[in-house]
């Protein structure tokens, strides 16, 4: 199997990257926001933030002592392509949680 696929579906794998995946889906966003918003601790968001930085989806910016996030519009395209047949498949997107099309609420 290829492995940018083993990468993006390994990102989509946890609720918690989902969950960055929705915030980043609002722009840029700061390790301490995301932090505060998933109620994690800071190593548990970097193990995360990784896998989905290694996945191609997301891109890191560092500023200081911070780092900033944010979906990598250049990367996303491939990664969307190699996720469209099964998003057509279940009707929905991959981090849709509040979307009446899901049945997460």
């Amino acid at each position: 199997m290829n492995s940018d696929y083993l990468r993006v579906f390994r990102a989509f794998s946890d609720e918690r990257r989902l969950r960055v995946l929705e915030l980043l889906t609002q722009g840029e966003q700061c390790a301490c926001v995301l932090l505060e918003a998933l109620d994690i601790s800071q190593p548990t968001l970097s193990y995360h933030m990784k896998i989905l930085c290694q996945s191609g989806i997301v891109k890191e910016r560092p500023v200081g002592p911070w780092k900033y996030y944010s979906i990598d519009g250049d990367r996303y395209g491939s990664t969307a392509r190699t996720c469209e047949p099964s998003r057509r498949k279940s009707g929905r997107s991959p981090w849709c949680f509040k979307s009446p099309c899901c049945s997460r609420t």
